[in-house]
């Protein structure tokens, strides 16, 4: 752990110098049980590798579990600001506990750092948005390149598999008007609970369509049911995921029936197949070292860099904040709101980051790859 440690402080540029100060606190609400657990884990497991100093500056991590439910997420975040008196918060792991800490964040006045997929979190940048950031790629970004691959691929009857939550109605929203763009038209529109056991019915409609490939819109091993049961009903045409299953839960739940998938994947996931010139190659592949060297050969996802991108954005902002106010107060928490916006080139482990004061995520197309799932393992597709 020794080694660890010291090699995470040398990619982060960090100091070990003990300070008296008063340190940052940073409260971390993430799923790390229920239906988002396998998204959940590896975001606390990458919190907890984080240093407890950035450049000197003592930093405090106090991490609660939501159960991936909506109202706990919202109580802990509250918790976190009246007892512990935290200056930021990252979290949660799902879209909808993180859209319903938006409204905490405005009220209390907390910047806070989205681990979640979509950009309803951050978008538009009004008066409740503008204290929140986020990591994980936009779905918009994702979306994109799903659907341009798509259409390159030549299908033109898509059938749409998502979960029925905050995180597949951002999907349809965007995805949507991107497939009558490209001409392909949408025969069957089918929605699921993350907490179902079966979705047979939804299969068979699916099936009767005779689509040329489906999409399913879904997060985490949940999203291994609706594949396994069109593929246990015949379906053999394509198949496409989101980003939200970039683990190795997923792999090891979805099996032979996953074989093939297509989807957009965080720069970590094929981390040794970036080109040389990828501005992530060398950050994404430390990380990858350093998660696996504490939890096994292929454990790695892109879920847990998305705590870590969290905890380097607020290396960089947190120095500047320093500058303006001392930890603990509401002038800090305005002045690190303020840094985090104003931060410009920071290379992290999904691209880099520009933030401005329209875009609170700032990533570019680096921040995505297209893979697909072959011999149980992720494969970079030629972009």
């Amino acid at each position: 752990m020794r080694n660890l440690a010291a090699g995470l402080m040398l990619a982060l540029g960090l100091t070990t110098a003990a300070h008296a100060a008063e340190p940052v606190r940073v409260g971390v609400v993430l799923s790390e049980t229920g239906p988002g657990a396998s998204l959940g884990i590896p975001e606390g497991r990458s919190i907890r590798l984080l240093p407890k100093e950035f450049g000197g500056q003592p930093v405090e991590w106090i991490v609660l579990d939501d159960g991936s439910d909506t109202t706990r997420a919202v109580t802990n975040m509250r918790k976190l600001i009246t007892d512990n008196r935290v200056d930021a918060v990252i979290g949660s792991t799902v879209t909808p506990a993180s859209i319903a800490m938006v409204e905490v964040a405005a009220e209390q006045k907390v910047p806070t750092i989205s681990l979640a997929g979509s950009a309803a979190i951050v978008t538009p940048v009004d008066d409740k948005r503008r204290w929140v950031f986020k990591t994980a790629q936009n779905d918009a970004l994702m979306a994109t390149a799903v659907a341009d691959h798509m259409a390159k691929a030549g299908v033109k009857r898509l059938a749409l598999v998502s979960v029925s939550d905050s995180y597949g109605d951002g999907w349809l929203g965007i995805f949507k008007p991107l497939l009558e763009q490209r001409n392909i038209a949408v025969v069957a529109d089918e929605r699921y609970a993350r907490t179902d056991t079966s979705v047979t019915g939804q299969a068979l409609k699916v099936t009767s369509a005779r689509p040329d490939a489906v999409f399913i819109i879904s997060a985490g091993t949940p999203a291994a049911l609706p594949a396994k049961t069109l593929r246990e009903r015949g379906f053999r045409g394509a198949m496409y995921q989101t980003h939200g299953v970039a683990n190795s839960d997923f792999l090891r739940v979805g099996g032979k029936d996953v074989e093939g998938t297509i989807l957009p994947v965080g720069p970590v996931v094929v981390a040794d197949q970036l080109p040389e010139t990828h501005p992530s190659r060398v950050i994404a592949r430390q990380y990858r070292d350093a998660y696996e060297a504490a939890h096994g050969a292929g454990s790695v996802s892109a879920f847990g860099s998305y705590a870590y991108d969290a905890g380097i954005l607020l290396q960089n902002a947190i120095p500047v904040a320093l500058k303006t106010a001392q930890p603990g107060t509401p002038e800090f928490r305005t002045a690190l709101r303020d840094a985090l916006e104003g931060l410009k080139g920071v290379v992290y482990v999904n691209g880099t980051a520009n933030m401005s004061t329209t875009d609170h995520v700032g990533q570019d197309s680096n921040a995505r790859v297209m893979a697909v799932i072959k011999d149980g393992k992720w494969q970079a597709l030629p972009q």
